[in-house]
């Protein structure tokens, strides 16, 4: 498995300003929102569960939509985000979107 190219300070900070973005706004989804954590932290699927004591099978299951994860282990990898885990409310639908239906 090749190894990715480190990423720069910059680049981790941006793209996990972007992932804290999408959490604001209730847009993160649990499989894009793993794949999109290991890719901020430039780490390979192998790297990523070795650092959060998973197998790449595992993370491959995560990443995939296809995994039933315990709250440990989502809590394991939300918390250098800063992120908890809980409920949150999807958007509504604007009134001058639900107009037309």
């Amino acid at each position: 498995m090749p190894r990715k190219r480190p990423l720069t300070r910059e680049e981790k900070l941006e793209r996990r300003d972007a992932i804290a973005q999408r959490a604001a706004t209730g847009s993160l989804r649990l499989p894009g929102a793993i794949r999109d954590i290991r890719n901020s932290l430039g780490l390979t699927q192998a790297e990523f569960g070795e650092r959060f004591g998973l197998t790449r099978m595992q993370v491959i299951a995560l990443e995939k939509g296809t995994a039933n994860p315990t709250r440990e282990t989502l809590t394991r990898i939300a918390k250098p985000f800063g992120f908890v885990l809980g409920f949150v409310p999807r958007p509504r639908p604007s009134a001058a979107n639900s107009e037309g239906d």
